[in-house]
């Protein structure tokens, strides 16, 4: 599996926006975007906004992430 470019994952993660959106719909669209798809960022807001812990958040964005760049 290659590696993706900073600038091709952030372009891919703005597409794929609607789909975090989906997964996490108490997130809005602009703090996603501002994460710019960065695990410890996103697992931060999944923490607060569902109560889960950081463990059960880091696999929620991770295999969200996963998705995002296949």
């Amino acid at each position: 599996m290659s590696l993706l470019s900073s600038d091709a994952f952030r372009d891919r993660w703005q597409r794929r926006i609607g789909a975090a959106r989906i997964t996490w719909g108490r997130l809005t669209e602009d703090e996603l975007l501002k994460t710019e798809g960065q695990v410890q960022k996103l697992a931060e807001l999944v923490k607060e906004r569902y109560g889960v812990t950081r463990d059960e958040a880091k696999e929620q964005v991770n295999s969200v992430l996963q998705n995002c760049t296949s």
